[in-house]
C-alpha cells in the first residue's frame, strides 16, 4: 500500500466527494470532472503520484477489472428479449447508428491524418464510439425527461462498449502482428474462433449457468442476500478466466457473462446490478483519477490543431449525424434526437479500451491516436458533465410548454 499511496488519495477523494454527493447531481459539477481534475494536479507537474507513467503495472491491472465488471454489469441490466423483440430507438442506436458512428469516424479520420497507419485510425475510430451514459447522469435521472428518451440512452451506452469491441480486437491484432505470414486466411480463422468464438460461448454458459444456480440457491432458502449480490463480481471474473485458459478473450465472455445471467428472479437480479454497478462506479471513478493522473500528462503534447478538431467532431457531427439518420422514421421530434445526439459522451469505454491498447501495442509510436483518444475524453467529460443539468432542464420546460 505504501508503494501505491494513489490508493489511500483515491479512497480519501472518493470519500470526501461522497458527502457532496447528492448535492453534485444538481450541479455542472460532475464526479468525472473531479476526479479528473484532481488527477492531472496531483500528476507529474504537481504531486508527482505514479511516476512509472501510463504503463505502471497498476494501471494494467485496474483497467482489465474494472473493464471486466463495467461489460458485465451493463450487459446484465439489458433485456435482451425486450430488445430484440420491440426493435425500437435502442435497437437503431445499436444496430445502425453506432456502425455509421465508426464508419464517419474513420472516413473523417484518413484525410486529417494521412501519414498515420489506417488500421490505427480505425482502432482510434472504433475506441471513440462507445457511449457513456454516466457523464450525463441528470439526463437519465430527470423525471420531465421522457421514459423512452432516458432508456433509448441508458441501454445504447450499456450495450455500445461489448459491440465495439470485436472490431477494437481486430485492429489491436492487426498492429501488433509481428510478420505478414500471421494475417494469412489461417491465422485469421484460428484468431476468429478463439477470441470471438470461445469468448462467447463460455461467458454466456458461466453467466446462464451461475445465474440459474444463484435462482436455485435464493428461493431455496440457501443464499443470503450479500452472497447474491457478491454473484455480480465472482461471475464476471469466472467469465473472464475461463475463456482466457481456453484462450479465447476474457473481455467479450464477461460482456456475454452477464448478457446471458441466467437469474430471472426479479429481487435477486437487483441486487447483482445494485452491487456491481456501485463497485463498478468506485473502480470507473478511480480510472478517471488515473486518466487525469497519467494519461493526460503522457499525450498532451501531441495536441495539435487537428487533433482538436477531431476531437470536436468525434462530439459532435460524428456523433450526431449517425443518431439522426438512425432515428429517422421514429417519430421522434428533433429536440429528442438531438439531445440523444448531444449525450453521447466518450468516457469510461473509452479510457479503458485505451489503457488496454496501450498495455498490447505500447505508447511509442501510437502517440498521435492516443493523443485524440485522451483530448476527446477530456473534451466529453468538461463539457457533456457541464451541460446536462441545464439542457436536461431546457428540454424538459420546452417539452412541457409545447404540451408534447
Amino acid at each position: 500500500m505504501h508503494d501505491y499511496p494513489i490508493f489511500i488519495f483515491a479512497a480519501l477523494l472518493i470519500f470526501g466527494f461522497g458527502l457532496f454527493s447528492l448535492a453534485s447531481e444538481r450541479s455542472p459539477i460532475s464526479a468525472a470532472m473531479v476526479f479528473v481534475t484532481v488527477g492531472m494536479v496531483a500528476g507529474p507537474i504537481g504531486l508527482g503520484y505514479l511516476k512509472e507513467g501510463i504503463n505502471a503495472p497498476l494501471v494494467r491491472i485496474l483497467a482489465e477489472i474494472t473493464l471486466v465488471l463495467v461489460l458485465f454489469v451493463d450487459a446484465s441490466t439489458i433485456n435482451l428479449h425486450s430488445l430484440i423483440r420491440e426493435k425500437g430507438v435502442p435497437f437503431r442506436l445499436l444496430l445502425i447508428g453506432l456502425p455509421l458512428t465508426m464508419g464517419l469516424g474513420l472516413a473523417l479520420a484518413v484525410p486529417l491524418f494521412d501519414n498515420v497507419n489506417p488500421w490505427a485510425l480505425a482502432l482510434m475510430a472504433f475506441i471513440l464510439s462507445p457511449t457513456d451514459a454516466a457523464l450525463g447522469q441528470p439526463v437519465v435521472t430527470n423525471p420531465d425527461i421522457p421514459e423512452n428518451i432516458k432508456e433509448a440512452i441508458n441501454v445504447e451506452s450499456g450495450l455500445n462498449d461489448g459491440i465495439a469491441l470485436p472490431p477494437i480486437l481486430a485492429c489491436i491484432a492487426v498492429l501488433s502482428s509481428a510478420t505478414a505470414e500471421e494475417l494469412g486466411a489461417q491465422y485469421w480463422i484460428v484468431f476468429t474462433l478463439k477470441q470471438f468464438l470461445f469468448g462467447p460461448l463460455l461467458g454466456a454458459l458461466v453467466g446462464w449457468l451461475g445465474g440459474r444456480l444463484v435462482d436455485k440457491a435464493s428461493k431455496s432458502g440457501w443464499m443470503n442476500p450479500t452472497f447474491q449480490r457478491l454473484t455480480a463480481w465472482s461471475l464476471a471474473v469466472l467469465s473472464y478466466a475461463l475463456a482466457e485458459i481456453f484462450h479465447g478473450n476474457g473481455f467479450i465472455a464477461a460482456f456475454f457473462g452477464g448478457l446471458m445471467l441466467g437469474t430471472h428472479t426479479p429481487i435477486v437480479r437487483e441486487r447483482i446490478q445494485e452491487f456491481g454497478e456501485a463497485e463498478g462506479q468506485q473502480l470507473a471513478l478511480f480510472v478517471f483519477l488515473i486518466f487525469g493522473l497519467v494519461a493526460v500528462p503522457a499525450v498532451a503534447m501531441y495536441w495539435d490543431a487537428q487533433a482538436w478538431l477531431y476531437a470536436i467532431l468525434s462530439l459532435t457531427v460524428i456523433r450526431m449525424v449517425p443518431v439522426a439518420v438512425c432515428l429517422k422514421g421514429t417519430r421522434l421530434d428533433w429536440r429528442s434526437v438531438g439531445l440523444i445526439g448531444w449525450f453521447g459522451p466518450r468516457g469510461i469505454a473509452s479510457v479503458l479500451y485505451l489503457l488496454i491498447v496501450v498495455n498490447e501495442l505500447g505508447l511509442a509510436g501510437h502517440e498521435r491516436i492516443m493523443s485524440v483518444i485522451v483530448l476527446t475524453v477530456l473534451l466529453s467529460v468538461f463539457l457533456h458533465g457541464m451541460s446536462a443539468v441545464p439542457l436536461s432542464r431546457l428540454y424538459a420546460a420546452r417539452a412541457s410548454s409545447s404540451g408534447s
